[in-house]
């Protein structure tokens, strides 16, 4: 399954495929920021997608890609279990429930949470 821009709940998603290439780069992230450019509100990326930097927040790198998102007013759903990983860092679990709280970026257990998530910020 390649990237694609799929209804879900009312609203245009860029889903990624899991198997699609890491986001690495703050590039990587302003490349699917601009392929909402083709009708997308939100871009669904699964935790797979993602360079294990992100989740070390030492690096900044999650702030980073988070920001790129904000900046350009996409909403960012990081999709899949980190549960693992918020058990070991307590300062990720907080980032999670901050995101969580406001509209820009969700971390979502799967595809259906957001959906669920969507029809409630609908």
């Amino acid at each position: 399954m390649a990237d694609a821009i799929q209804e879900r709940a009312g609203t245009s998603v860029l889903v990624c495929d899991p198997d699609g290439p890491l986001i690495t780069t703050e590039q990587d992230a302003l490349d699917l920021i601009g392929a909402t450019y083709l009708g997308a509100d939100v871009v669904a990326v699964p935790v797979s997608r993602l360079d294990e930097r992100f989740f070390t927040l030492g690096t900044r790198f999650a702030g980073e890609i988070m920001q790129k998102f904000v900046n350009y007013r996409v909403r960012l759903a990081v999709v899949g279990d980190i549960a693992p990983l918020t058990a070991a860092s307590p300062a990720l679990a907080a980032l999670v429930r901050e995101s969580n709280a406001a509209g820009h970026v969700w971390f979502v257990p799967d595809l259906q949470a957001l959906d669920d998530r969507l029809r409630r910020a609908a």
